[in-house]
C-alpha cells in the first residue's frame, strides 16, 4: 500500500520513530489483556516469494490486493491504496525500503520483523490490512478527493462488518480529505468509526508502497 506524503514527515529516519512511537502507543490503549499479547511467530521464515519484473509492475495499474482481514481484530491497517510494486506482487506493503514490517517488530507487536509474503501471520497476532482505494496506481497523487471519500464510507461498512478495535489510518493528507477532517494531525483521533478508534500514522513508506 502506498500513502500521501506529509512534508512534515519528509525526512526517513523521523518517519520511522515516529512510527514505532505510535505504533506502541495504540498497543498500550487497549485493556490489559490486549496488551500482555504478542503472539510468538514461526521462527522459520518460508521461502521469500520472487520478486515481480518490470514488466509485472509495469501491467500492475489498476490492480488490486485481497483484503488481510478477520472479525474482531485488536488493529486494522488501512493504506490509502497499492502502489504497482505491490499490486503486482500480490501482497502488502511489499516494496523494498517499506518500513511497515520493522515498525511492527520494533514496536513489539510481532516477535520478529515479517516478510510482505508472510502478510497473513499478522492474522494471528490480531492485526489485518486493507486500502480505502483498492486500484493500484504509481503514485497516491492519481487517487482523487472523490475516491477517497467513497473509500472512507467502504472502510466503514468493513469495520462495522468486522469490528476491528483500533483503525490505523496510514497517511495524513489522505485522511483529512476522506475523512472530511482538514485540520486532522497525526495521533488519536476524536472521532470514530463505525465504532472503532481511530489513529493517524505517518507514511511507512520509503516510496510509493
Amino acid at each position: 500500500n502506498q500513502t500521501l506524503q506529509d512534508r512534515s514527515y519528509c525526512d526517513a529516519q523521523r518517519v520511522g520513530a515516529v512510527q514505532v512511537i505510535a505504533l506502541r502507543r495504540i498497543a498500550c490503549c487497549g485493556d490489559d489483556r490486549v496488551r500482555r499479547r504478542r503472539v510468538e511467530l514461526p521462527t522459520t521464515v518460508p521461502p521469500r516469494s520472487v520478486a515481480p519484473s518490470a514488466e509485472e509492475i509495469r501491467a500492475a495499474v489498476g490492480e488490486s490486493i485481497p483484503n488481510l482481514i478477520a472479525p474482531g481484530l485488536r488493529v486494522l491497517f488501512c493504506g490509502i491504496n497499492p502502489g504497482l510494486y505491490s499490486a503486482a506482487a500480490k501482497h502488502h506493503f511489499a516494496r523494498p525500503g517499506n518500513r511497515f514490517w520493522p515498525a511492527l517488530q520494533l514496536a513489539g507487536l510481532t516477535s520478529r520483523v515479517l516478510a510482505p509474503h508472510e502478510s497473513r501471520e499478522l492474522l494471528l497476532a490480531g492485526y489485518g490490512i486493507t486500502s480505502l482505494v483498492r486500484r493500484a496506481t504509481a503514485t497516491a497523487r492519481e487517487i482523487t478527493p472523490a475516491e477517497l471519500v467513497v473509500g472512507r464510507r467502504n472502510l466503514a461498512r468493513r469495520v462495522r462488518t468486522y469490528t476491528p478495535r483500533w483503525v490505523a489510518v496510514f497517511g495524513v493528507g489522505a485522511y483529512r480529505v476522506a475523512f472530511g477532517q482538514p485540520n486532522a494531525r497525526v495521533g488519536l483521533q476524536q472521532t470514530a468509526l463505525s465504532g472503532a478508534r481511530v489513529w493517524v500514522l505517518p507514511s511507512p513508506s520509503g516510496a510509493n508502497g
